[in-house]
This record gives structure tokens, sequence and C-alpha cells, in this order.
């Protein structure tokens, strides 16, 4: 499960990238949130994000940054942090997501991001990637995992956001 939702925090990061020269409508610059990932194969769903939505995405013009949490209940707060167990903290810090980078963009409407720094320090080896496909319909934009660094994407997860700036 939290490796599905690494993928879905992933794809929602692409939800930011941004056209240069276009109007804020028109563009994917800006801060959204997912609100519905949809995942297909063997596990195939679709899971809606309820409020308050625990993810935020924020594109530039060349830079993204988003952190999300990826669990489907609230994250255990450790007593005393100081004397929690190793279980204690992963249940309350595995669950979150943080990540920044660069993006590009590409035709036939692909983002390809390539992060800086992540909690995730495999996501930072020299040469990693992740590429989505996007369609942008007014404050709505949905991304869907078509590639990282290993290959193609057998069974893509594509995620639904909604612009919130």
């Amino acid at each position: 499960m939290n490796k599905l939702l690494l993928i879905v925090t992933s794809v929602t990061v692409l939800a930011g990238a941004g056209l240069a020269g276009q109007s804020k409508r028109d563009s994917i610059q800006g801060a959204w949130q997912a609100v519905e990932v949809t995942v297909t194969g063997p596990e195939a769903r679709t899971i809606t994000i309820p409020e308050p939505r625990p993810n935020l995405i924020v594109f530039t013009g060349r830079h993204y940054s988003r952190v999300e949490i990826h669990a489907e209940g609230p994250r255990s707060v450790p007593a005393d942090i100081g004397r929690a167990t190793a279980d204690e903290l992963r249940a309350a810090w595995g669950p979150f997501v943080g990540e920044a980078g660069t993006y590009e963009l590409a035709a036939g409407n692909l983002i390809t991001m390539r992060p800086i720094v992540s909690k995730n320090p495999e996501a930072m080896a020299p040469g990693a990637f992740v590429t989505y496909s996007y369609t942008l319909a007014g404050d709505t934009l949905w991304v869907t995992f078509q590639k990282n660094q290993n290959g193609p994407i057998v069974n893509p997860v594509t995620v639904k956001a909604v612009r919130v700036e």
C-alpha cells in the first residue's frame, strides 16, 4: 500500500508543471491538491481523497515542491518522541512524502520530473526521473504515470488534481 501511495504521490507531483506565456487557467503552474486516484492492474480501484486533503503540490516556471501523506487514516503520534520505538516512528513518519526538484514539458503533453531533494534517497539517485502524461481542463488536471529511469510503467496510476491557487 505504501508503494502505491508513493506512486500516487509521484503522479500528484506533476499536477503543477507550467507552460510559460499562458494564462493561469491554461497553465499547470500554481498550487494543486489531488482529489482522486485511479489505480489500474490487479488491484484496480478509484480512491477519493476526502477533505482536508493531506497533500499540496506547487509548481513554478521550472521547479516543483510537494508534500503528501500516504495513509488512509490519521497518523499515530508517539507519546514521547525521544523514547519512541522504531515501529512508532515508522508509523508516524513513514507515510510522509516530501520532494522538490525541476520539471520539463515535452510535446505530446508529457512532463518529466527530476527530484533534487526527497525524503526517499532513491528518488535523488543520479539519473532518477518520472515521466507523466497530462490533460488539463480548466482548473482540473489529470496526470498518468508513464515511465521512470527503470522503464515503462505496466499498470499506470492516474491522479485527478484541482487547482487551489
